[in-house]
């Protein structure tokens, strides 16, 4: 499969995956970077420069090109009929949680439990999907209960279900179908300027920084890579809890969620910082900040997507690898139960007892990486090298077994789809047409972690929807739109 290729890497909390595509679409977006080839032939012809906007008037989906050049025109508006919906913007999710505050039968189910309505926050959750031939464009609303704490993530108030038609932004359904204790609010302090040893420990000894220090300059773009999807299945099948199958990145969107970095807290002393952007809900730029430390350079970025703190790193590194890093920070989504000690359970909780009256619910959290490759020029192969077990055949050695290599060259998209683990192979994109000094093919060598894959049965609908984890790894013909 000699080709561009383009790198698609998904990878869990636990495991990594990659996709890896071989470069076929020609017809690239104007804002899009510069090619290795656009780089080293400049042209004097300046490129369109548009942008392409996703609206929703009047209950209509469209796709629009706008030209950002003097003439600032529209150069194509179409209605899109397909599947799914934009991602949930920030306003509309603040909207949707203020309606339940102010609905009258949640104010009911507030004081049946003795609670006061001015120590609740409400947030938003994506109902998913569950083979449904359509669906509306709604929203769960869970509720939390403060009240000594301001880990609220930690209180959720169960038994009650709030659903919310964005479209005509109203409560389209309410239950309250049962009373579960609240957690406590003891012990679920997380600011750092609150807990104290040994959670908390004084940093006395710590370094001061150093104020204007700059440990590197930019010159130039880093080439674009990006998470594409990050799937969060969670465990329990039971009613409030069944439709827990996030997608985190098309549902609610990591550069929607992005939060500004700090020196000496999100990011090392002489850390250099690039303003960064994305469009709120009428199109307005709305400011965020990115970081390159120094030495080995890192791209960071942290989105705190509800209660999770996703921290993104990709570390290019003096020897040319390149290094995909994930931690996962935050606060547990819990479940409310009238559980204090794990004697008291003779059923299935769908998770463990980490506090009194508190489940932290099974779940994964499996990301989507999507990189370009252009290994030593355009023309690249992908290539699966086995390690296989062979007998020792000469007599006279004591040795009975030894292992070796087998190159399989990826040619069509059910040749390389893999799933890690089953048996032992190395994984590398190559350039067929160049080699090293040595006689070996120039090229990248893949490096996952430990492999795992969804644990759903294959008709479950959100698996249906995640199918891109039922393998670890793919290779398809490159398709812009597809990214």
């Amino acid at each position: 499969m000699a080709s561009p290729l383009k790198v698609t890497m998904l990878s869990a909390m636990i495991f990594s995956i990659f996709f890896i595509s071989p470069t076929t679409w020609c017809n690239p977006h104007p804002l899009d970077s510069l090619t290795p080839t656009e780089l080293l032939q400049p042209t004097s012809k300046i490129p369109p420069r548009e942008a392409f906007v996703i609206a929703r008037i009047n209950k209509q989906r469209y796709e629009i090109v706008v030209d950002l050049s003097s003439k600032r025109s529209i150069v194509s508006d179409k209605v899109y009929n397909g599947s799914g919906y934009p991602l949930l913007t920030i306003e509309e999710q603040e909207a949707a949680a203020d309606l339940a505050l102010k609905h009258e039968p949640f104010l009911a189910s507030l004081r049946k439990r003795g609670l006061n309505v001015s120590e609740v926050f409400c947030s938003t959750q994506s109902i998913g999907w569950f083979g449904e031939e359509r669906t509306k464009r709604e929203v769960k609303v869970p509720c939390y209960y403060l009240n000594g704490t301001v880990n609220m993530y930690l209180r959720p108030i169960e038994g009650i279900s709030i659903t919310v038609d964005l479209e005509d932004m109203k409560i389209s359904q309410y239950s309250d179908r049962f009373i579960a204790p609240l957690p406590k609010a003891e012990g679920t302090e997380y600011r750092a300027s609150k807990i104290r040893p040994p959670f908390g420990p004084h940093l006395n000894g710590a370094p001061a920084s150093q104020p204007g220090r700059r440990t590197l300059e930019m010159d130039g773009n880093i080439v674009r890579s990006f998470v594409s999807e990050l799937f969060v299945p969670y465990q329990d099948p039971t009613k409030e809890w069944y439709l827990k199958t996030y997608f985190d990145t098309g549902e609610f969107g990591l550069g929607l969620t992005a939060v500004s970095l700090e020196p000496l807290n999100g990011c090392p002393d002489g850390a250099v910082f690039v303003d960064g952007y994305y469009a709120g809900q009428v199109g307005q730029p709305v400011l965020i900040r990115e970081v390159r430390p120094e030495v080995s350079l890192v791209v960071r970025m942290v989105a705190t997507v509800s209660n999770y703190d996703y921290v993104l790193d990709w570390k290019f590194k003096p020897s040319g690898s390149i290094e995909f890093g994930v931690e996962l920070t935050g606060v547990l989504e819990v479940k409310a139960v009238p559980y204090t000690h794990s004697d008291q359970i003779k059923e299935e909780v769908y998770g463990t007892l980490i506090a009194d009256n508190t489940i932290g619910v099974h779940h994964d959290h499996f990301i989507t990486y999507h990189l370009d490759l252009d290994v030593d020029g355009v023309a690249n192969s992908f290539v699966k090298t086995n390690l296989v077990t062979k007998r020792v055949t000469d007599k006279n050695i004591p040795r009975k077994s030894y292992c070796t290599v087998e190159q399989e060259t990826a040619k069509t998209e059910a040749d390389a789809r893999i799933k890690l683990g089953l048996s032992p192979s190395e994984l590398v994109v190559v350039n067929p047409n160049k080699n090293t000094k040595l006689g070996n093919k120039v090229g990248y060598r893949l490096l996952p972690g430990p492999a795992t894959r969804s644990l759903l049965v294959p008709d479950d609908y959100p698996q249906i929807r995640a199918a891109f984890t039922n393998y670890n790894v793919w290779v398809t013909p490159y398709n812009k739109p597809e990214k």
